[in-house]
């Protein structure tokens, strides 16, 4: 028996139809793919030949500035990045590195894309340690605080409580300072060419003055390094000899840069001045010293940074203290370099005695439009470099949120009682952001009520940024 089949008609050209609607759909999407990519990357070249285009005229512009405020110093481009401050043939140079074996050079390159990514950073940033930074930062009490507590006999605060115990005197609940709190601020060096200027009315005129370590402040030096006493910077060594540095001064804030110490707590509940920890940062740069990070933290809270006393000018041939007798000090050639560098960026301006002689005139400095536009540019071309997307502002390197929902304790201890009641400390952390001036206020506004910190190490990016809901 035969089971008959059943025969299907075969519809040709249908199926023929289907191929090749499916065959064009599929150059459709290999050309508009092969378009799009054309386009991303015609459009991401325009966008580099642009902030290129950007970054050389800055350059062109910083150059200028090195040639008409560098004394002496010259910049020659290498890139839209890149360039070298080179001193003129025959310059003294005096410090020699005993590693090396060689002699102080006489040409400095930099990078000012990053140089300018840097010291616009530390426009938006807090550089005093504070309780919400360990709360926010991951093991911030197990690993970094202890990194912050000498004599512990621990790597690691196992003990969190004792550990408290050694930073509760110096640690605010949140930041005690804030950007932009100042318009103009005086940061004070202890240069020995101090003594060749007469510079003492001018700084104290400033809205606040940072000094750094034993520098003195008297009716001496009055006319050479002024009076007013705001902030001061100082090393754990100089920390030691606190009460003799504010001299019955109780409103000058101490700032200790490295480490608190146990021998320096029954000190600072003795002072009514208020006493915190410089928030660490470890950057690679071209000047080193308290000098440099006293810039840092004036910048954090200033929009103007006047620097005085710091050895800039050409001709010395030593280190010198406008207080003490000459000593060995840091490489002050690569210092001058740098100084130079940052003042063709707009960081900071430069007062010193060959400037004091003729009209200081800023007009050959960049300007804050320009600085911003270069700031941008740079920021674009480092986010495409790196493949980073999305946010160009102040929160792009953010790697670490946290929120705050509450004030929290002032720092100190209840047994300070007597020296808070003739304190500052009310001053700074417990000030409204009302009683702040306009620009801060409205920086806060813009900022959203956050705060950013740098992580320890030597890159610009691993922010901790911390939101305050209140």
């Amino acid at each position: 028996m035969r089971t008959a089949k059943t025969s299907v008609p075969i519809r040709r050209p249908a199926a023929v139809f289907v191929l090749l609607l499916a065959a064009l759909v599929f150059a459709a999407i290999v050309v508009a793919i092969q378009s799009s990519s054309f386009f991303i990357g015609s459009r991401k070249s325009l966008i580099d030949s642009e902030e290129i285009r950007i970054l050389s005229d800055f350059q062109s512009r910083v150059q200028q500035c090195v040639a008409s405020r560098g004394l002496g110093l010259t910049a020659d481009i290498i890139d839209h990045c890149k360039l070298v401050l080179k001193f003129p043939e025959g310059t003294n140079s005096t410090w020699y590195n005993a590693q090396f074996k060689i002699f102080e050079p006489l040409e400095y390159k930099y990078d000012v894309c990053e140089a300018i990514l840097l010291w616009e950073q530390y426009r938006n940033m807090t550089t005093v340690l504070t309780r919400e930074y360990l709360d926010v930062r991951p093991d911030g009490w197990l690993d970094y605080a202890a990194k912050r507590i000498a004599q512990l006999g621990a790597d690691k605060c196992y003990n969190r409580s004792i550990c408290e115990e050694h930073l509760n005197l110096i640690l605010p609940a949140k930041p005690p300072f804030h950007p932009q709190q100042f318009r103009t601020c005086a940061v004070v060096g202890n240069s020995g060419d101090l003594l060749k200027t007469e510079f003492g009315l001018e700084i104290d005129g400033h809205d606040a003055v940072f000094r750094d370590n034993e520098a003195p402040v008297n009716e001496k030096y009055a006319k050479h390094v002024g009076l007013k006493r705001d902030f001061r910077l100082v090393v754990r060594g100089a920390a030691r000899n606190m009460v003799a540095i504010l001299d019955g001064s109780s409103d000058e804030v101490l700032i200790i840069k490295s480490v608190t110490h146990r021998d320096f707590n029954a000190k600072i509940k003795e002072l009514p001045n208020p006493v915190y920890l410089f928030q660490g940062i470890v950057l690679r740069r071209g000047a080193k010293g308290t000098g440099m990070k006293s810039i840092e933290l004036a910048l954090s809270m200033c929009d103007i940074v006047d620097i005085y006393g710091f050895t800039v000018d050409p001709g010395y041939t030593e280190w010198t203290r406008y207080f003490s007798t000459p000593r060995k000090g840091h490489n002050p050639l690569q210092g001058r370099a740098y100084y130079q560098l940052l003042e063709c960026l707009g960081v900071i301006r430069i007062h010193s005695p060959m400037r004091a002689r003729r009209k200081q005139d800023w007009s050959d400095v960049p300007g804050k439009e320009i600085i911003t536009s270069a700031h941008m540019a740079a920021l674009r071309l480092k986010r495409e470099k790196t493949g980073q997307e999305g946010d160009l502002g102040p929160f792009g390197n953010c790697k670490v949120w946290g929120t705050v929902d509450r004030d929290g304790p002032v720092s100190g201890s209840p047994d300070m009682a007597d020296a808070r009641s003739k304190s500052n400390y009310s001053k700074w952390e417990l000030l409204p952001h009302e009683s702040l001036r306009k620009e801060a206020q409205k920086h806060y506004a813009q900022m959203g009520r956050v705060s950013l910190y740098k992580m320890d190490g030597n890159k610009l990016d691993d922010l901790v940024c911390v939101r305050h809901s209140f």
